[in-house]
């Protein structure tokens, strides 16, 4: 089926905040397709032998563009998709500094490495797999396509980018920005289709692999494509993050974090934390004072610098979250603030407490600004309610005892844990889920190993 922001032969870039179209885009053919993937694989014969050198040199270029250009760009995320023109700016300078890493690191991480056999020489050298097709999410429409493309791009590989479908502009910017720095015709090229043509790409034979970051539902959909022709892939799927709460944490520092962690782009993130585990010695103190935060928040125009809370991407959003909500309610959840569609696309930050375990919203994606609270007795019910979710993405405690931080470390079941601190992803560290929550990583030296032949060489 067609994603959010496509209407038949077209995609429409329409704003959320307000309802008007900003443009609309025709959809490619099948021949447009397979010209767009010949390009991609004509130039990788080439590109491939390029030197990291001037390889860097454009992708350096890259983040300058990005970062003379972050005010024009991030208003075009904040109109495309809804969130504070602070935060996309933010995204902007986060994209750059991406680039900036991979151009810095992909030699060092990719140089040959030499292991004793019994050969005379033997050892390992990293190789670009050829074209390789990046399907991207809105939510961070810069920042996930740089951290799948810079490193893809500078261990040699061209990539095809099929962004999400109500965010056209962005996705036909990225295209002109990687072209102004100097990349030749044909590396990094955006495919303007909806989700019905994805199989068309993965199933051609010069595609290598395929990355997403999207639903469980879409991750499910390439992985079972991809897995027909046999095509590597890595997923970045949902998550439902726990945020611990424990006795000893510093509850004034813990709850400023909960509310930044839980209304990261308008509470539309993968790695927003989304169920609170509170210990039952600080549960009702910590509640109030988030229930607090969250009713003094500003909800409005995401352009206008007082806006805290922007709107929800896509009336279909506003509509899950709400069903959520109130079959929460109905099973005797109590709302502390918030709860109701505020009109249009915008959703008041909400913060629901008394939530039956069992209940199946309590095991689901919230993807709009709603905490889930729950309170528990100790360390060990928290990890146990942490670990009862099918997702498997980030999770945050708060603790200054030792022990603690060593066990919440050990037994959570996430891609990431942060102790005393807000889940984010950083260039330097690998990013990615366990369980639902996808498989492979992006980000750091095992990001730019997903996308690359690990070849063995033995000589004698």
């Amino acid at each position: 089926m067609m994603g959010q922001g496509s209407q038949s032969g077209q995609l429409v870039s329409l704003n959320p905040a307000t309802g008007e179209v900003l443009g609309r885009y025709p959809v490619l053919n099948s021949q447009q397709i397979q010209t767009c993937i010949a390009k991609a694989h004509e130039q990788f014969q080439s590109y491939r032998r390029i030197p990291f050198a001037q390889r860097a040199a454009w992708m350096g270029r890259v983040a300058e563009i990005l970062l003379e250009r972050k005010a024009e760009f991030g208003r075009l995320i904040t109109l495309e998709m809804g969130k504070t023109l602070a935060s996309a700016i933010a995204e902007v300078e986060k994209s750059a500094w991406v680039c900036r890493y991979y151009a810095e690191t992909a030699e060092g991480f990719l140089a040959e490495q030499p292991i004793p056999s019994d050969a005379s020489r033997s050892g390992i050298r990293y190789q670009p797999l050829g074209v390789i097709l990046a399907v991207m999410p809105w939510n961070f429409p810069f920042w996930q396509v740089f951290r799948c493309a810079a490193p893809a791009l500078m261990a040699g590989n061209t990539l095809l980018l099929k962004h999400a479908s109500n965010v056209p502009q962005s996705a036909l910017s990225l295209e002109a920005i990687f072209q102004e720095a100097g990349f030749p015709q044909g590396a990094f090229q955006t495919l303007l289709i909806g989700a019905a043509q994805v199989a068309e790409v993965v199933a051609d034979e010069r595609v290598r692999g395929a990355a997403l970051t999207g639903s469980e539902a879409a991750g499910s959909s390439l992985a079972r494509l991809a897995g027909q022709h046999l095509k590597k892939t890595v997923l970045e799927l949902g998550g439902s993050d726990p945020f611990i709460v424990l006795p000893s944490a510093d509850l004034q520092a813990a709850v400023s974090t909960a509310v930044a962690a839980r209304l990261i782009s308008n509470g539309q993130s993968c790695i927003a934390a989304k169920r609170f585990i509170l210990h039952s010695a600080i549960a009702e103190s910590f509640a109030s004072a988030m229930t607090e935060r969250f009713r003094q928040l500003k909800v409005g125009d995401p352009l206008d610098p007082a806006t805290e809370v922007g709107p929800l991407a896509t009336p279909s959003i506003v509509q899950e979250v709400e069903e959520q909500v109130q079959a929460l309610v109905q099973a005797g959840a109590q709302v502390r603030v918030g709860g109701s569609p505020l009109g249009g696309n915008f959703y008041p930050p909400t913060v629901l407490s008394e939530i039956p375990v069992e209940h199946p919203v309590a095991q689901q994606e919230v993807f709009g600004p709603v905490a889930l609270l729950f309170e528990v007795p100790d360390v060990e019910a928290a990890i146990r309610l942490a670990n009862s979710t099918p997702f498997g993405l980030g999770a945050s405690a708060w603790t200054t005892d030792p022990a603690e931080q060593e066990r919440l470390l050990a037994e959570i079941e996430a891609g990431s844990v942060f102790i005393n601190g807000l889940v984010k992803s950083d260039p330097r560290l690998p990013f990615g889920g366990i369980k639902r929550s996808g498989y492979g990583r992006e980000l750091s030296r095992e990001g730019i190993l997903e996308f690359v032949n690990i070849k063995t060489f033995w000589m004698q």
